[in-house]
């Protein structure tokens, strides 16, 4: 069969993004929608790319393979900076979005990183170190769509990672007891100790009790002060997309909130924020104003080495690009790339059978 002329096959990997997408979770959607055309289409191939690393690493039979899956996708993102990708859809995709937003490698390899410390059974033993985990697979990510965004100051990279690390911290006390079942442990080690907690009796029953709801409320307390930091760097973003940032933030924190109604016993229940409450979030979001609160702030010191991955890529003369056709500028539903971090929480906690 005669290869398909270009124009074709890039809009098959188009296709094969959004379908990557439509079978994620859906509690950007509305959020992303937002987002102008050309944002969410770069999304596209960007959370295409980032879901399969995700997939790769989290199938992987047992520990000897996850190492190779990691080596592997190490490779592939290689072979995307030097102009070369994997032939696959989202591989095509994420090169060419890397080249075009000028995103540096640095970014996507400590997000690999952060899958790595997943397939190992990392635990944390203070808040640093679970910082320095949520900055490589949601500050990131933050970063990553910061520049997609058109952003690369120092102040609103560093918002951006504040955003993707207070997340992070709202999926992990939200996520407490799906996490133990699977024999996974975020909670900061040195926390439960002083709460009277033994992490590994604890994993071996996780019950909740009052000691273990005051670790999550400090937890939640933490990503609070970071959503409150974020916020000012929406004010730095296009004003396109600071009502879609602003409602991934609000719905997020939300989460924390129907956590604490729940007594902070994310053991026993899930928190979700319904339907309803999410737009009347997104409308909250369309009619704040941004504030400047935290401009100025230093980053997170976990999160610095992102910032200074992008201000030493942005002091060195533009790279030679091949002329990219801009096959992201076409109609269509995207959900915001900061959804990643909703999936692959969803997938931990419920297999391959995650609801959407």
């Amino acid at each position: 069969m005669p290869a398909l002329p270009p124009e074709f096959a890039a809009a098959a990997d188009r296709t094969a993004c959004r379908v990557a997408i439509r079978a994620g979770s859906k509690s950007f959607f509305a959020a992303g929608q937002l987002l102008p055309g050309d944002v969410r289409e770069a999304a596209y191939g960007l959370y295409a790319f980032c879901r399969l690393s995700d997939d790769l690493v989290d199938d992987a039979a047992d520990p000897a393979e996850r190492r190779r899956a990691v080596v592997r996708l190490e490779t592939r993102i290689g072979q995307a900076y030097a102009g070369q990708p994997a032939d696959a859809p989202a591989d095509r995709a994420f090169s060419e979005i890397v080249a075009t937003y000028a995103i540096p490698e640095a970014l996507p390899r400590a997000l690999i990183e952060g899958f790595a410390w997943d397939a190992e059974g990392r635990r944390y033993a203070d808040l640093g170190a679970l910082h320095a985990y949520a900055a490589r697979v949601a500050g990131s990510v933050g970063a990553m769509m910061a520049l997609v965004m058109g952003t690369r100051t120092p102040d609103a990279l560093a918002r951006a990672c504040d955003l993707g690390a207070a997340m992070q911290l709202t999926n992990i006390a939200r996520d407490v007891g799906e996490d133990a079942r699977m024999g996974r442990l975020y909670l900061p080690l040195d926390w439960m100790r002083a709460a009277g907690l033994d992490p590994d009796a604890f994993l071996a029953d996780p019950r909740p009790s009052p000691a273990l709801a005051d670790v999550v409320a400090r937890l939640l307390a933490e990503a609070e002060r970071l959503y409150a930091r974020a916020e000012a760097g929406i004010s730095a973003l296009p004003g396109g997309c600071r009502a879609s940032i602003r409602a991934a933030s609000l719905i997020y924190a939300e989460i924390g909130l129907v956590v604490a109604a729940h007594g902070y016993d994310s053991v026993r229940r899930r928190a979700r924020v319904r339907t309803p409450r999410k737009f009347a979030l997104i409308a909250r979001a369309i009619r704040t104003p941004a504030g400047a609160l935290g401009l100025g702030a230093p980053p997170l010191p976990e999160a610095a080495f992102l910032i200074e991955a992008v201000a030493r890529e942005s002091s060195l003369p533009m790279r030679q690009r091949p002329a990219l056709r801009p096959w992201w500028h076409v109609s269509g539903r995207v959900v915001h790339v900061l959804d990643l971090i909703e999936r692959m929480r969803e997938r931990e906690a419920f297999g391959r059978s995650a609801p959407s």
